[in-house]
């Protein structure tokens, strides 16, 4: 935004000055070039606002990448552990045949959970029906709310 000594506090008051000498068109064409200048600015500082939020977003999804990366190391060294611990009872390749059978029935369930509810879903429902209707209105015939 711009401060106190801006471009669009001086295009301000040069136009309360001299604006009983201007026509009502020269008037709306300083008012008009006011607004430009005002979204202009406005639009810069969005733009800006976004380019650092996007910033910590992208640092935020890096680390959280990063954790599941290290996770998943956890899993695997937890799961080579577990295959040697079974192993001393039943021997390491039915022990490694038993952490395999418990690793498939977690990846089952969480696909039958993750299956559900992408199917409970519903997409955009309120702006797939007012786009339907946008046709409609454009030409004229919008029905009443």
């Amino acid at each position: 935004m711009s401060t106190a000594a801006g471009p669009l506090h001086e295009t301000t008051s040069r136009d309360v000055t001299t604006g009983e000498d201007r026509s009502i068109g020269e008037l709306f064409s300083a008012i008009s070039a006011d607004l430009s200048t005002l979204i202009r600015q406005e639009l810069a500082l969005a733009k800006a606002e976004v380019r650092q939020s996007a910033t910590r977003a992208g640092k935020g999804a890096g680390l959280l990448g990063g954790a599941g990366y290290a996770a998943g190391m956890v899993l695997l060294f937890l799961s080579i552990a577990a295959w040697w611990g079974i192993g001393q009872w039943t021997g390491n390749a039915w022990s490694g045949v038993i952490v395999a059978v418990v690793w498939a029935i977690i990846a089952a369930i969480l696909y039958a959970v993750g299956r559900s509810k992408l199917r409970e879903v519903e997409g955009v429902p309120q702006t797939t029906e007012t786009a339907k209707k946008i046709p409609s209105a454009l030409a004229g015939n919008e029905e009443t709310r």
